[in-house]
């Protein structure tokens, strides 16, 4: 049997990244490189971002954490907020860790290789790019919302569809990838982009320039997992067959395959994100559509969350099965 080693590349940002390094972290015989949106706009990383002039740290931190074998002891001390003092109010201790290994080796890069260093992180983080940006969204009136938070918060009980995202470079007039990202794009063996939310997590890592073009020329196998719930103000009313369209545009290229959830929260749990204009992902694998694509649909339902959330380890099953098949 050949046990060479598999050369793992995800893409995303947020929660779902961190859920689905969570599972991969325990695989054995792969290496593992995540490649992390830089345009969180929220909260401690939001403030860092515009106090310090820094890239913004929280997603990067969560990888950290999901890769470390320290991850039950340290994310409750990582993630930590401050109170008593003023200025530091709101930050994560981990956000201000990691502003401040980058500050003294002199790089964002830097700091990231030093935290990981410190939680034995089995893996390698790379940030999308190292240029401070702001993530712009269209909508199909024609209206454009400025930063990541306030596309993915939206106000009111109603707003247009997301037509486009682009990217607004702050001190540059262009905004070029971390070279590092390309070369795990091109040796990698698989590619796995998501979970997350689409246009604040995946989308922003494929429309940094060179991204899309590595993507289109590796020989990669390139697996989507799809989200189980919408998002108003995002993939409202979104099927899965949704979700993989506006993900190919900005790909231009078709992926190998996607990983679909095909277990229904309860009811209580649907009516509650009903509340908030949140439905369950429909995957119709009856649809033309898929021939070309291969489904991985199984139960991927985490049931012990109170919210909905992919299981990490189901996914980690999945991902060993796919590399198995093939």
């Amino acid at each position: 049997m050949d046990t060479q080693e598999k050369k793992i590349v995800t893409i995303g940002g947020g929660s779902g990244q961190f859920i689905f390094l969570s599972g991969l972290r325990d695989l054995e015989d792969i290496q593992i490189t995540a490649i992390v949106s830089m345009v969180d706009s929220g909260g401690s990383t939001g403030r860092l971002r515009d106090e310090l002039g820094i890239l913004p740290p929280g997603d990067i931190l969560k990888c950290i954490l999901a890769l470390s074998p320290y991850q039950d002891s340290c994310r409750s001390i990582l993630l930590k907020r401050f109170q008593k003092d003023r200025r530091l109010a709101g930050h994560s201790a981990g956000n201000m860790l990691l502003t401040m290994l980058s500050r003294y080796t002199g790089n964002f890069p830097g700091g990231v290789m030093a935290l990981a260093e410190i939680l034995d992180v089995d893996g390698t983080i790379l940030p999308v790019t190292i240029d401070r940006a702001t993530l712009v969204a269209e909508l199909t009136n024609g209206q454009r919302i400025y930063g990541e938070e306030a596309i993915d918060l939206p106000r009111g009980t109603q707003r247009e569809q997301i037509r486009d995202v682009f990217l607004v470079p702050h001190h540059h007039s262009s905004i070029s990838v971390y070279p590092p990202v390309l070369d795990a794009i091109e040796h990698a063996d698989y590619i796995f982009i998501g979970p997350g939310d689409l246009f604040t997590s995946i989308i922003p890592n494929l429309i940094v320039p060179g991204v899309k073009e590595a993507l289109q020329k590796t020989s990669a196998k390139i697996y989507f997992t799809i989200n189980i719930m919408t998002k108003f103000g995002e993939t409202h009313n979104f099927t899965g067959k949704d979700f993989v369209i506006n993900l190919e545009k900005r790909l231009g290229r078709k992926i190998d395959g996607i990983i679909g959830n095909k277990t229904k929260p309860i009811k209580q749990t649907l009516d509650n994100y009903l509340e908030q204009k949140s439905n369950f992902v429909d995957i119709d694998t009856t649809d033309p559509f898929w021939e070309s694509r291969k489904i991985q649909m199984d139960d991927f339902l985490d049931i012990d969350s109170i919210i909905v959330r992919h299981a990490p380890k189901k996914l980690a099953s999945i991902v060993q099965k796919i590399i198995l098949k093939n």
